[in-house]
Formats: structure tokens, C-alpha cells, sequence
């Protein structure tokens, strides 16, 4: 053999053991455990203990909003009428404390009198009105929120006839010391409903609960919305954390306290974070064993961390990036 064949076989024999041992060298390296969680914030939803149409919408989609400040107004033409009827029942009622106090006079007692007769009409035709109710109740054609109204609108008309009718008895016979209580009483009965529809129509205003922004308008002015509709979905986004999905063989290196650093992409910048909470229960798997002996299913935790200083520009639906390799160094 050449002595020049020689040393090429020799050279092309170091490239060969050098590829070999380069290859081996990366594949003995390992890969860095990258942990990926999403940014995430208290959210709020702004509701109304009364249904209505939305008169006015106050805020828009992307703004910030303060705490009290106003976010919509309900239509609630229903509540006005109830709250005229409150003040006319408050109104007699006061009439008829005065009355009771003052002695029955005549003219006192053609009012009771004609009082009980309005109550007694009122309750005629709030029966009618329950038995037909009642009656197509039966034959499933009305829903049973009807048939409830209709039997406390009867209930009720029954009770104003039967105050009525005390109070034309009272004339009658003239006041005593417990009926003149009874009087009183009644006044304070009227004014408590004026307060509580007064109560009801104060809630046709919404404020919002929190310092935030909007991020979610459910319902457009001129839409109709139930009792407890969520209107305006609020973020609070300066209360934020980072939620990971940690597998189970990865919770020996951390604990509550534990503190990580994370890279957010979208500000390209690194987070300072503590551990806050670990899920008491696992959530789904993430990886399922075959059938090797010695394998089994790996379950997943929710683990949650907060930034330990403010973090300008984040928001909610961020990536955060973490090396689980260094995580309690």
C-alpha cells in the first residue's frame, strides 16, 4: 500500500471518530424543560337584580373604568308605576292614621267606606283574574310564573280589602290606643315598600364593581336583559398571575414560595414569580403509560405564580416561558 493511501484512510478514519463523537455529544445533551403558562386576572361581571331594556350604555369595548363609575342604565317603566302605586298605598295609609288619630267624622267615614268598596272591587277582579289564569294554568297554556303572579296579586288584593275593611270598622266605632297602633304600623308597612322599590330602581343604574377595563360588552343599548344578566365583563388587571399545567414528576421541585423566572414574548422581558398555589387535585393527563410494566398515566396540577413586582403592559392571555431546569437553584 502507498504511503500516501495510508494517511488519507488515517484521515478519513479521525473525521469519521470525530462525527461519531460529535453525534454522541448531542445526543447525551439534554434539551433545556421549557414550561409554558398563560397570564390570567380577576374578571367581574357587571349585572342588575331587575330586568329592562338598556336605556344607555355608558362604557365601550377596551376602556378603563374606575370604581362607582357608571357603566348602563335600564329602562324599568314597570318599577316607575309600581313606585307611584307604593307612594298612593303609603298616602292612604297616612290618610288614615290621621283619621284615626283625629276621631271618625262623617265625611272620614264615607272615605272608608269608599275605600273598602274600591278594595272589595279590587279583589273581584283580581279573583276573575286568578281563576281564569288558574284555569288555563291547568290546560298548560300559561307558564306557572303567571299563575304565581296572578294568585299574589289576588293574595295581596285580598289583604288591602281585608285592611280596608278594618279601617272603614275603625271609623265606625272610633279609634282605640291598639287600633291607632295598627294605623301607625300600616303607614311604616307603605313606607318600607316605597323604600324597596325605591331600592329596586336605584339598581337600574350599574357601577362598575372595580378599577379595570372593559373587556367584554354582552348587551347593546336597546336590548332586553334579565334579573342577573352579566352586561359588562370588567378585568382587574392589576390583580394578575400565571397559571401552569405542571405534570406530577415535575412537583418535587417546587412549592408554594418557590420563585421562578419567567420570559413573556410579548414584552420580551423576564418575570420575577412565586409560587401562590398548588391544585389539591389533578386535572387531566397529560401523558398515558403502554402497557410496560413499571409504566403508569402522569396527571396533571394547576399551579398558579404572581409576579412579585408590577409588570407594566401585561395582559391577560400572555405566554409565559419558563426553565424548570433552573427552577429552585
Amino acid at each position: 500500500m502507498k504511503k500516501s493511501n495510508v494517511i488519507w484512510l488515517i484521515i478519513a478514519l479521525i473525521v469519521i471518530i470525530a462525527a461519531v463523537a460529535a453525534v454522541g455529544y448531542y445526543l447525551k445533551k439534554s434539551e433545556p424543560t421549557i414550561i409554558q403558562g398563560t397570564v390570567e386576572c380577576t374578571s367581574y361581571k357587571a349585572s342588575s337584580k331587575i330586568a329592562g331594556r338598556i336605556e344607555e350604555m355608558k362604557v365601550e369595548q377596551g376602556q378603563q373604568v374606575t370604581k362607582g363609575e357608571l357603566l348602563y342604565v335600564l329602562s324599568t317603566p314597570e318599577l316607575d308605576a309600581k313606585l307611584r302605586q307604593a307612594e298612593a298605598v303609603k298616602s292612604a295609609a297616612a290618610a288614615m292614621d290621621e283619621k284615626a288619630l283625629a276621631g271618625a267624622r262623617k265625611p272620614q267615614k264615607e272615605a272608608a267606606l269608599n275605600m273598602w268598596q274600591k278594595a272589595q272591587a279590587g279583589k273581584q277582579l283580581a279573583q276573575k283574574t286568578f281563576e281564569r289564569v288558574k284555569a288555563l294554568y291547568e290546560q298548560g297554556v300559561v307558564p306557572a310564573q303567571k299563575y304565581d303572579e296572578a294568585e299574589a296579586n289576588y293574595r295581596a288584593m285580598e289583604a288591602t280589602e281585608m285592611a280596608a275593611k278594618a279601617q272603614y270598622d275603625l271609623a265606625l266605632d272610633g279609634a282605640s290606643k291598639e287600633e291607632k297602633k295598627a294605623a301607625a304600623a300600616q303607614v311604616l308597612q307603605a313606607e318600607g315598600a316605597v323604600s324597596e322599590v325605591e331600592s329596586y330602581i336605584s339598581d337600574a343604574m350599574v357601577y362598575s364593581p372595580v378599577d379595570g377595563e372593559v373587556s367584554t360588552i354582552i348587551a347593546e343599548q336597546g336590548e332586553l336583559v334579565g334579573t342577573g344578566y352579566p352586561v359588562v365583563a370588567i378585568l382587574d388587571t392589576s390583580d394578575v398571575w400565571v397559571t401552569f399545567n405542571i405534570k406530577e414528576t415535575m412537583l418535587p421541585r417546587i412549592q408554594v414560595g418557590t420563585r421562578m423566572t419567567g420570559y413573556v414574548p410579548a414584552l420580551d422581558r423576564d418575570v420575577e414569580l412565586e409560587v401562590t398555589y398548588i391544585s389539591v387535585q389533578a386535572d387531566f393527563a397529560t401523558w398515558n403509560a403502554t402497557r410496560t410494566q413499571g409504566s403508569f398515566d402522569i396527571r396533571t396540577f394547576a399551579v398558579k405564580a404572581r409576579p412579585m413586582d408590577e409588570v407594566r403592559r401585561i395582559r391577560p392571555g400572555m405566554s409565559v416561558l419558563v426553565d424548570w431546569d433552573k427552577v429552585g437553584e
